[in-house]
């Protein structure tokens, strides 16, 4: 089967690692993979997109995201497209994709008898543009929150969860140089950290420690002496898992917001195995009871959940546990397949009324 992505594409953000991690099964699956990616001039206007490595030969950048200042412009050179010969379309949508020339491409492959899906990643109604997701054969989201947001909404429906990357466990033992290495990454804004800092300020008095904080995009302006930046673009997962693995936990930063959202990162990092502590947002609100990662409530919840995983062995081992388990039941491999075989058209159908 030959399969063509309209996506973000070796960038910084959410779409693009749910892209890549997609693409990547189906090339080891045997399929023939052809990717429409965003002109980077265009997609890195928006603060969340920044490249990471240079394209594959499969890759044509043929669009231009929407303008963030005024949500316009923005377009789809449909001819370099329809040019392409494949036999569906999976569209990753977000809120700068070029609505109206993406619908009137789909549109124009339906009447060629190309079937077209979407991935929605918005995370409200009012940020998606199409006139009509019918226009769509089928409308992927990643769990039920997305669906009830959605209702109301013409368009056939199916849930197929965000993707994780396997479980690869390190061989660091908790704390084994006598010293807690906290590690953060990512370019969230500095607010986001400061939590963090005062935490790790408090345990100071009773462990040594290090807080390393690799940034994509300019360092934070935190100075202390035990608090290690690098300004540095992580290449890919593996090389995310290196850091990990040599750290004795992960403060994922994630601010408060009140749109759906998943969290990428978590599920890029969650295989890792290194416990993770972040703040109970939306990000996580889907997360199963027998949680994989600590969550916390405010600065003194912080402190004592990073105390409980310090301190208690059978906590550290219960969320490595639930992570395994959590990885399992979101394994890319198996996203993929669903994928597939929705592409197949042999996965059930969903309708919300």
């Amino acid at each position: 089967m030959r399969i063509a992505l309209l996506s973000r594409w070796n960038a910084t953000c959410g779409v693009s690692m749910h892209a890549e991690m997609i693409t990547r099964e189906f090339l080891n699956m045997g399929l023939d993979v052809k990717v429409f990616a965003p002109y980077i001039e265009s997609a890195d206007k928006w603060w969340h997109h920044k490249v990471i490595r240079e394209d594959e030969d499969f890759v044509i950048r043929c669009y231009n995201e929407l303008n963030p200042n005024s949500m316009e412009g923005g377009g789809v050179e449909e001819e370099n497209i329809l040019s392409e010969d494949f036999d569906a379309l999976l569209v990753e949508s977000y809120t700068s994709i070029p609505y109206e020339d993406v619908e009137r491409l789909v549109t124009n492959l339906r009447n060629q008898g190309i079937a077209s899906y979407v991935i929605i990643h918005e995370g409200s109604r009012d940020e998606i543009k199409y006139s009509t997701l019918d226009v769509f054969n089928k409308v992927i989201v990643f769990d039920e929150r997305y669906m009830e947001m959605l209702r109301g909404c013409s368009g056939r429906y199916i849930v197929i969860p965000y993707p994780c990357h396997p479980v690869v466990e390190g061989n660091r033992g908790f704390m084994e140089d006598d010293t807690l290495r906290f590690f953060s990454f990512g370019r969230q804004p500095e607010r986001e950290y400061i939590d963090f800092i005062d935490a790790l300020n408090e345990l100071r008095k009773k462990y040594e420690l290090t807080y390393r904080i690799v940034r994509s995009n300019g360092l934070l302006s935190f100075n202390e002496n035990w608090i290690i930046q690098e300004q540095y673009r992580i290449g890919d997962t593996m090389e995310v898992y290196s850091y990990l693995h040599a750290s004795d936990i992960h403060l994922l930063p994630k601010g408060d917001t009140n749109k759906v959202v998943v969290s990428s990162t978590l599920c890029q990092c969650i295989g890792s195995l290194t416990p993770i502590v972040a703040p109970d947002t939306r990000h996580f609100e889907t997360l199963p009871d027998d949680k994989p990662i600590l969550l916390y409530r405010n600065k003194d919840d912080l402190l004592e959940k990073l105390e409980l995983i310090i301190e208690d062995e059978e906590v550290r081992r219960t969320l490595k546990e639930n992570s395994k388990r959590y990885v399992e039941m979101n394994r890319v491999d198996r996203v993929a397949g669903n994928i597939l075989d929705l592409l197949r058209e042999e996965t059930k159908e969903i309708e919300i009324v």
